[in-house]
Order: structure tokens, then sequence, then C-alpha cells
């Protein structure tokens, strides 16, 4: 192998996209660079890539030079509009799908806040699974927070991620979600990232993440 005309070295680092690298004099193919961003949404902003409708979406919220086009990046799954938090983007498909699927049980943790404290009874469906209308929900963990003046402080953890869930669980039940924050997706964090800003994943933590779907 050469890079830039030169025989590589053991160890000699090497730029992808400045260096030339050739193999047998053919230039060499090197793994795609995949980007892995996590965003924390702010209610009002479309978990999507683009909108016909001219709406506000997550890929509207990274930053960019005036004039260039968006990114290429995708949202991993769903968090509705009226909902806020984490939300994952990247380039990876193979690792977007893995973590959407059900079969690799990737958490999903929620902050959720109702009006009233649910009964014991309610509680107990929700860690046991429903069914709302002809739809089958897997048991889920959830655990009281505590109370903040007229409404209650609860923590979820879904590995389902269907459409709405969390919102339609509790509606079924009698307790219209009043607010609704994803904080956490398998071994990633929402942490202290502002709303609207985003960042992009650390090499650990894509580590974990590609560990938690089996890609490691």
């Amino acid at each position: 192998m050469r890079v830039n005309g030169e025989v590589a070295t053991p160890g000699r680092q090497v730029d992808p996209d400045g260096d030339r690298i050739t193999v047998d004099g053919q230039p060499a193919r090197l793994p795609a660079r995949r980007t892995y961003l996590i965003v924390n949404k702010p209610a009002g902003v479309l978990t999507a890539a683009s909108d016909a409708r001219g709406r506000r979406t997550v890929v509207d919220l990274l930053a960019r030079s005036p004039g260039s086009p968006p990114p290429r990046l995708y949202p991993v799954g769903r968090l509705d509009l009226d909902s806020r938090g984490l939300v994952l983007l990247t380039d990876d498909g193979e690792l977007a799908v893995r973590v959407m699927h059900p079969r690799y049980h990737v958490q999903k943790e929620y902050r959720v806040r109702l009006r009233r404290r649910p009964s014991a009874r309610a509680l107990a469906r929700v860690r046991e699974g429903m069914t709302v209308g002809d739809e089958r929900f897997q048991p889920a963990s959830v655990a009281v927070d505590g109370d903040d003046a007229d409404q209650v402080r609860l923590t979820m953890v879904l590995t389902e991620g269907r459409k709405r869930e969390v919102r339609r669980i509790w509606r079924a039940l009698g307790h219209p979600v009043l607010d609704l924050e994803r904080v956490r997706i398998g071994p990633l964090r929402l942490g202290r990232l502002p709303p609207g800003a985003s960042r992009e994943l650390s090499a650990t933590e894509v580590r974990e993440l590609r560990r938690a779907v089996g890609l490691a």
C-alpha cells in the first residue's frame, strides 16, 4: 500500500479525504465515513429529514453554512411533533434499522408528566403490557418520580417505540400526557444538551451503540 506515492509504514495515520491511497497501483476502496449526531428536539419540530409542507424538521436544526444543502442524515425512529428530547441522526442505515427493530430490545427512556397520579392498577397494566384498540403493547417499565403542584412525574422505559406509544397508553388509561421528553436511547443520554442543539457522538458512544445492536 502507498500513501501519496510513498510506501506506507505500520501505524501511519492517513486522511481518507485528502491522501491518495493505492494498493498494487489501484485506488484503495475505503469504508464510508459515517456520521452520528444527537439532537435535543424542541416541541413543535418534526422528526423527519424534510417536510413537503415546509414545517421545521430536526435536520433544519443542524448548523451549516448559508446556502449549503442540508446534510444527508436521517432521524432514527419517531418522536411526535408535540414531544421533545433526544433524536439520533445518522447515515448508517444498518444501525438505524436495528435501533428501531424490537428484536434488538434497544431501550428508550422517557420523562412523562400527567395531571394526576395513576392508580396502582393503571401502573400494573403498563408493566404487564396492554391492548389499546387492536394493538398490543409490550410490557414497559414505569416509576413514579414525584409530584409538582398539579402534575405527577413518571419515568418510562420502552423497547418498542411504536407511533405515539406513550401517549396512546396513558390516554387509554384516562391520563392524557401533558409533557413528554425522551432522555435516552440505548447507551445514549441527552444529558445537558440545550433544546435545539446537536452534537456528534464520541467514538466510545458509537462503539457502545453498535455493540447494543449486535454490530460490534
